[in-house]
């Protein structure tokens, strides 16, 4: 590795991270090429951290940190995103800083504190275009939710025309080569394999990071993973426009519900409304009023089907059970599908419909393996509504129809 004095990326800039040679575990995967968890020292009149480093290295990061600053002398400490590998080495920082304010935002704060024991500490809150003078250098913030998790944000250095944006515009790979210029091989299948694993699942809230780009006059990148981008900027910002950008047209859905107070009702018109904001065309049909055969023939040439019923003395209502007997008898593989459904008190009903649907060959979908699979905890399945849809409930229904819109409309 490099000593830490020829590691700077612009005046008073330094990295101060740690490169990780092994091969990782990390998101279920193997890093075969390892990675580096990078962090930044702003050594200003109020000298500043962005983001730290995975837990397992903490003291060795403080270590690091002191060869340059004293870490009595850190005013800010910059969480852009709380997760283990960037936030893990706030808790020896903070013991060894005990001036400096934790910025973050809102949702962050009480992670945070959880996770580190702090608190005791002080933290400044910053909300989308927030700036903050750190002395000769000034950091503007932009929220970026859910890429990847809720609390995360991107802080941009005005003066250095540099942006921090912790795992987007990463790479997983563990090189003593810190900047995408020094590496004579072509870094893009490392950049599309890193966007592919982890970013892709959040794709639609890509247009979030598109939007605050358009306000920065971007010059360099530098990630939380892998090589910092000084050359080809537009490039990689296009790439990440490009692969999150919708590729598949002509999507179905078809939804089936009954209900006995018109509340699944609701929740199926909602589902509806959301699809075809997205260009999806989609087909409800109630079953107490609907022909069987077609609403069978419509689930045959629909891409996507969601299930949901009322409950009513622990189960299904009407005709329902009918359909989703058939559909154990059908090919219907390569489909996706939910349950949902309003209740009153336990809403058995629902999980009933989501064992039906487990026992055909379509792609259910469950909060496990959204969890599992993407890391999100704002999307659940299957959708249950208790009474009317309202307040929170309706953004659980938004939430869960994007995400299988997502699903349908990209070919990644």
């Amino acid at each position: 590795m490099e000593t830490l004095n020829k590691v700077m990326l612009a005046k008073d800039v330094y990295w101060v991270g740690k490169v990780d040679d092994r091969e990782v575990p990390f998101h279920r995967l193997v890093l075969k090429k390892g990675t580096t968890y990078n962090a930044y020292l702003l050594k200003t009149e109020k000298p500043t951290i962005i983001d730290t480093v995975d837990i397992e290295f903490g003291r060795e990061f403080v270590e690091y940190v002191s060869e340059i600053i004293d870490p009595k002398e850190i005013q800010y400490i910059v969480i852009n995103h709380t997760e283990p590998d960037h936030s893990g080495g706030l808790a020896a920082l903070a013991s060894r800083a005990p001036n400096a304010t934790i910025v973050c935002t809102q949702p962050a704060v009480n992670e945070l504190k959880e996770m580190y024991k702090l608190h005791e500490r002080t933290f400044l809150v910053v909300k989308d275009g927030d700036t903050l003078d750190i002395g000769g250098k000034t950091l503007k913030f932009k929220e970026t939710p859910y890429l990847h998790t809720e609390e995360t944000m991107i802080t941009y250095s005005i003066e250095d025309k540099i942006l921090f944006p912790c795992d987007i515009f990463s790479t997983h790979v563990a090189n003593d080569k810190f900047f995408n210029d020094e590496v004579e091989t072509d870094t893009t299948e490392d950049f599309i394999g890193y966007y592919n694993a982890i970013i892709h699942p959040h794709r639609r809230y890509v247009r979030t990071l598109m939007n605050a780009l358009d306000e920065l006059d971007v010059e360099m990148i530098a990630p939380s993973h892998g090589y910092i981008l000084r050359t080809d900027i537009q490039k990689y910002i296009d790439l990440y426009a490009t692969m999150s950008a919708d590729t598949v047209k002509d999507k179905k859905v078809t939804i089936v519900y009954t209900t006995i107070r018109s509340n699944t009702k609701k929740v199926a018109n909602m589902l509806k409304e959301t699809f075809e904001a997205n260009n999806i065309q989609t087909t409800v049909f109630n079953a107490d009023k609907s022909d069987k055969t077609e609403i069978l023939t419509s689930i045959k040439e629909a891409d996507a089907v969601l299930i949901g019923s009322s409950t009513k003395y622990a189960d299904m209502i009407g005709n329902l059970e009918e359909i989703l007997i058939e559909l154990k008898t059908m090919n219907l593989e390569g489909k996706i599908s939910a349950a949902f459904g309003s209740y009153g008190w336990s809403g058995e009903a629902i999980e009933v419909i989501q064992d039906y649907l487990l026992e055909t060959n379509m792609n259910v979908q469950s909060t496990s393996n959204v969890i599992k699979t993407t890391g999100m905890t704002h999307v659940e399945f299957p959708i249950r509504i208790r009474f009317a849809p309202k307040e929170n409930q309706v953004n659980k229904v938004e939430n869960s129809a994007m995400f299988i819109s997502d699903l349908l409309l990209s070919s990644i």
